[in-house]
């Protein structure tokens, strides 16, 4: 699999002053040997064996010794005159050149198209992937300095997962032990809790109804009879939503809920719009657009900003009104249920999930993937090809490991799922990429800073919720915050959690393990570990769950990353990479995958849920990059499902808007 390796090989043995020679050669010389009756026969069978092992010579660097024309051709000339059988065996079919293709980023683009590109049916592709992550694979932990296992960063899985939750399936795992059962989300303020997510695939009639006031009971009987279960029925979006959240608002009154009305119509007229009204979006903040649509301030204070803070990891005056609309379809107009979140039940999402699929891929039945982790790549270099179009050609990197300086060249196509910090860095060493102005404007993008911490604690805390949201609180300096009860989420990885086998400790005597996230924590990241765990311990833990502040703090952990997750902020729309990169037409081999891309006509129908629109951007990538390079082998496309269609009125209000919008100007717009 090195390159270097293979290319130090063909220099060895490939003659500097003479052509190549063919295998139709060793047939020629064959047949001679075998028209000399003068010849003794050891050295006829001498000569034979030497042309069979020229011939293995020349299956190894085939490139080196065989023209192109004969390369997928059975060597039928020598098999006619070779009376010895073993030569027929040695010689047998020299492979076909296959294909070789690097994708640069070990995140869920990544293995996305990792996946496709050694799946595809391509004989002999070669894939490698390069990351910076010493093991991308999950195989090997990510462990604190007193050998707990840590994560950067809690992610959930969303009802609308299908691709995701098909791999699960794939790799033979059952889905009730990858994920917990979904879950409510809780939200609190220095006011205490302000109201918490329900599951809505979960509600019964008498939690969502029984609190209900004045017709409360009737409608549950109502719905009961229709419906013969004590089940809350699925019904049309928003009115499911806005039904089932009613009793799970602490303090928020539903004259501010009802604000929104007039945002879920601009949510329609966003997403079924063309190009064109989706840049308009775009350039307008989401602040902007609440204040033209009289968004009560309170509703945008108490229940909207700290859930953008925490979904989009921004404040709505630094995010584009477009991603604002497409996370707010799912909570409100998608279907009822599409906001039911569940988090992995026991490990990370590298162990449960990624180590797994890494572990296929790098079996040779499934395409021979090398992984080299610990890698930065240095430049990709582009030629230009006799189509006169531009063709990636070689990638350089550094191993950080060995320090040296590597590459692989005589490469195929790139794959390029990376994040606004990875495409910058590639970007800026890499000058032939600069120059097109689709990846120049991509690497002046910039990301969103995230602090992790874990907390260990000397006795177990009861919650609400397992999953939770810090709200208007001022110690957060300007960030988002959550916290996540992973001795209830993981509960029967207990012992795990505090880094120790399972069976070798009391698990009754462990205590809670708390994982907290801060995004846009640009306000927190000079401050020291300590400082940052006095927060939470002191001020912010206490403040939504008073029973905290009896629990000792036994150990903890922090990780600081500095502009690693995507910020769509106003405007950027524009300078984002298009899954194609530079296009067909110019740059045919380079594509790009990540939560970020715009896929165009392959848009997936999860926006605004960054871990599936990531891993189904690398099968599109990759499915492109096939597309355009792959013309002479026989390929397979990688299958992409789709989530569940938009429901009936949705659609109709998307007509019926796009009518409208006919003649009505968009005022409320840029």
């Amino acid at each position: 699999k090195s390159d270097s390796m293979t290319m130090t090989t063909t220099m060895t043995i490939r003659p500097s002053t003479t052509r190549p020679v063919s295998g139709w050669g060793f047939a020629i010389l064959s047949r001679d040997f075998h028209k000399s009756s003068e010849v003794d026969s050891n050295l006829t069978l001498t000569m034979i064996s030497l042309a069979a092992s020229a011939l293995l010579l020349a299956s190894i660097g085939a490139e080196a010794f065989v023209p192109t024309s004969l390369a997928t051709n059975r060597l039928t000339r020598l098999r006619e005159t070779a009376d010895d059988q073993g030569v027929e065996e040695i010689a047998g079919e020299i492979p076909a050149a296959g294909k070789k293709y690097v994708v640069v980023g070990g995140g869920w683009g990544g293995w996305g198209a990792a996946k496709a590109l050694c799946e595809s049916g391509i004989e002999n592709v070669d894939v490698t992937m390069i990351d910076a992550l010493p093991d991308p694979t999950g195989k090997t932990p990510y462990l604190s300095p007193t050998g707990k296992p840590v994560e950067a960063g809690t992610r959930g899985f969303w009802k609308d997962y299908p691709n995701i939750n098909a791999l699960v399936s794939e790799l033979g795992l059952d889905e009730n032990e990858v994920f917990t059962p979904f879950t409510n989300s809780s939200f609190y303020s220095p006011d205490g809790l302000e109201a918490t997510a329900p599951v809505f695939s979960e509600a019964t009639l008498d939690n969502i109804l029984g609190g209900f006031p004045i017709v409360g009971d009737a409608l549950k009987n109502a719905l009961g009879e229709a419906s013969g279960s004590d089940e809350f029925p699925m019904l049309p979006s928003p009115l499911g939503q806005v039904l089932a959240t009613i009793p799970y608002f602490e303090r928020l009154p539903i004259s501010d809920r009802a604000s929104m009305a007039g945002l879920l119509l601009a949510t329609i007229d966003c997403l079924g719009g063309d190009e064109e009204t989706k840049e308009e979006y775009d350039r307008m903040s989401a602040h902007e657009l609440f204040l033209r649509f009289n968004l009560s301030e309170r509703l945008v204070s108490d229940f909207i900003r700290p859930t953008l803070l925490v979904g989009l990891f921004k404040p709505p005056e630094e995010l584009s009104a477009l991603v604002v609309m497409e996370l707010l379809y799912y909570y409100a107009l998608a279907h009822q249920d599409s906001f039911d979140v569940r988090w992995i039940k026991n490990g990370t999402v590298s162990d449960s999930l990624i180590q797994p699929l890494a572990e296929r891929l790098l079996g040779k039945e499934n395409g021979g993937l090398e992984v080299l982790g610990g890698c930065r790549v240095k430049e990709i270099s582009l030629e230009k090809g006799e189509d006169g179009k531009l063709h990636a050609s070689k990638v350089s990197y550094l191993n950080t490991q060995s320090g040296e300086v590597e590459e692989i060249d005589n490469i195929d196509g790139v794959v390029l799922a990376l994040g606004c910090q990875g495409m910058q860095s590639v970007v800026s060493s890499s000058p032939d990429l600069a120059r097109l102005p689709e990846f120049s404007l991509a690497a002046s993008l910039k990301g969103i800073d995230v602090i992790s911490c874990r907390l260990y604690f000397d006795r177990k805390v009861d919650t609400r919720s397992p999953a939770n949201v810090f709200s208007r609180f001022e110690e957060l300096r300007g960030a988002g915050g959550t916290f996540f009860m992973l001795d209830q989420l993981q509960d029967g990885s207990l012992a795990e959690l505090w880094g120790m086998e399972k069976g070798d400790a009391d698990e009754a005597s462990l205590g809670s393990v708390v994982a907290c996230d801060f995004y846009n924590s640009g306000g927190l990241m000079s401050l020291q570990d300590d400082d940052i765990v006095k927060i939470l311990t002191e001020e912010l833990l206490p403040s939504a769950v008073p029973k905290f502040a009896d629990a000792k703090l036994v150990d903890s952990w922090v990780g600081k990353y500095s502009g690693v997750v995507s910020w769509f902020s106003p405007g950027s729309y524009a300078r984002r990479p298009p899954l194609e990169g530079a296009g067909n037409g110019v740059l045919p081999n380079v594509k790009c995958a990540g939560d970020w891309v715009k896929m165009g006509e392959r848009e997936h129908g999860a926006k605004g849920l960054c871990q599936e629109r990531a891993y189904v951007s690398g099968f599109e990538a990759a499915n492109s990059l096939m597309k355009d390079t792959a013309a002479v082998e026989k390929f397979q496309s990688h299958e992409v499902i789709a989530v569940r269609e938009d429901e009936k009125q949705f659609k109709l209000g998307i007509e019926v808007n796009r009518k409208v919008m006919s003649f009505l100007p968009r005022f409320w717009t840029r």
